[in-house]
């Protein structure tokens, strides 16, 4: 069975502390085609991104990141951590030269994708963000919808970030979408993970911590089960996902990745029939009173 679970450190490529993607040469991960992430640490030197068939969005995980695209800089309002509201982020299409700077520390995730169409660069600010607070009680979860059809025209991806306060499940009931049918569409899907204590946690609190899970929805094998905690990866190609559990004590984040090969830039899911009927038990009930998380 092909692996499908990276934990931090195991997909480094030199500068970069993460890359995985299907225009990735470091690491070659069989039949992935649609979807790639890099993750970075800012030394005193720039990152560069050469001009590829990919579409590419860029998101600042910590601090403001300077982006060169084509003699046109903009400078991406970032954030204090991930758990502190959106930052800007900056689409780019394809062919096209990207060079970053920041200061030393600051980090920095790119979501891309192999694409064919050109869309036009597009700088969208952390105010112009929607933040859709999603679920109840305790499967309320806090979505960045910054790279989804209704917030940005592209060729194939979609892509957004989640919160999810500590005891709580997101990516919840458990979905799928692995086929191009009614109501459905086929999209490979990344979740990167962050996570960290609670505010106001004791200082043992030091190995923050979350869950994944996937499994099979058809003959094609697939049993993921994972202890997740900041920088680690978990592919999904097929297959049910979630829930995604933030352990009590410890906040989730994760960045999803989205993009398959059909005529339709949609994610139209399908719940597993076992549990989908949850969802009719969010009617009336209170979100979550931590929600939103904000700067």
């Amino acid at each position: 069975m092909a692996n499908w679970f990276y934990p931090n450190g195991t997909a480094q490529d030199g500068p970069w502390d993460l890359s995985l993607g299907a225009y990735d040469s470091a690491t070659v991960i069989d039949g992935w085609k649609h979807t790639g992430i890099k993750t970075a640490t800012f030394t005193n030197e720039p990152l560069t991104l050469a001009a590829a068939d990919e579409e590419r969005i860029i998101i600042p995980l910590t601090g403001d990141v300077t982006t060169t695209v084509q003699g046109t800089t903009y400078l991406l309002a970032g954030r204090p951590s991930v758990f502190h509201g959106p930052a800007d982020v900056l689409y780019t299409g394809v062919n096209t030269e990207i060079t970053l700077k920041a200061t030393p520390g600051v980090r920095v995730a790119i979501a891309s994708g192999p694409a064919h169409k050109d869309y036009p660069v597009r700088h969208i600010k952390k105010a112009e963000i929607p933040v859709e607070l999603r679920g109840a009680g305790t499967s309320s979860r806090q979505v960045h919808n910054f790279g989804t059809p209704a917030t940005l025209e592209a060729d194939r991806l979609i892509v957004c970030e989640v919160i999810t306060p500590a005891g709580n499940w997101s990516s919840y009931p458990p979905h799928k979408h692995d086929e191009d049918k009614d109501g459905e569409t086929a999209l490979e899907e990344i979740y990167y993970f962050e996570t960290r204590p609670t505010p106001g946690a004791p200082p043992e609190a030091t190995d923050a911590i979350g869950y994944q899970r996937v499994y099979a929805s058809d003959d094609r094998p697939i049993d993921v089960n994972e202890e997740v905690r900041s920088g680690d990866v978990v592919l999904v190609p097929y297959g049910w996902h979630g829930p995604a559990m933030a352990a009590p004590g410890y906040d989730l984040y994760y960045l999803n990745v989205m993009a398959g090969p059909g005529p339709v830039r949609d994610w139209l899911i399908s719940d597993d029939p076992h549990h989908g009927w949850v969802r009719d038990t969010w009617e009336g009930r209170e979100l979550d009173p931590r929600l939103p998380f904000t700067a």
